[in-house]
């Protein structure tokens, strides 16, 4: 029998470090086990998490497999392995002013390795050269250092801040405002 292997070589939703893919499944065991790291999920924002479980997660996924766009676009993020080390999703997409938004979390065993900034960069080209936004706008909370870092790294601009607009842990935590225009993303790509 012989084994099928794809040709990625021309796929739009692959950068140097990561690929892009629909949610499957299958998948639901890993998305429980990402829940139980309630220190990363914080940083989110999303706070602390009712528990959850393998079926939770399969419920969950068949209302987001297939990249099925509800007003937010959500992709697992494998490396070049196939190997699954987190998940993107493009959101606050605003036709009639152009802008759009994005979310990115790499699991614990995989930071560090430029696997965020790869995939968000394939999410900017999407939103920049395939849909036609001007701006792309983005915020974190203020202690996600690796989340600034990444911002910069990206070349996001930081715009402002929202004063105490977070809490968790028992305190309050501002969030940090990035933008990135069309322009300055077309003229980082030329680098």
């Amino acid at each position: 029998m012989t084994t099928f292997t794809p040709d990625y070589s021309h796929y739009f939703w692959q950068g140097e470090k990561t690929r892009l893919r629909p949610w499957r499944l299958e998948d639901a065991e890993l998305r429980f086990v990402a829940s139980l790291d309630t220190p990363t999920r914080q940083l989110h924002q999303d706070g602390v998490e009712l528990p959850s479980s393998v079926e939770l997660q399969e419920e969950w996924l068949k209302n987001a497999a297939d990249c099925k766009d509800d007003g937010m676009i959500r992709f697992a993020m494998e490396n070049l392995d196939g190997v699954t080390v987190g998940w993107v999703t493009l959101h606050s997409r605003d036709q009639k002013n152009g802008t759009f938004g994005f979310g990115v979390a790499v699991y614990r065993d995989f930071r560090g390795r430029g696997n965020a900034v790869d995939a968000v960069r394939t999410l900017l080209k999407y939103g920049f050269w395939e849909q036609r936004y001007q701006k792309c706008n983005s915020q974190c909370i203020d202690i996600n250092e690796a989340s600034i870092r990444m911002h910069q790294k990206l070349g996001f601009i930081e715009e402002g801040r929202i004063r105490r607009n977070c809490f968790f842990n028992g305190k309050y935590h501002d969030d940090v405002l990035f933008g990135m225009t069309r322009e300055e993303f077309d003229e980082l790509m030329k680098r």
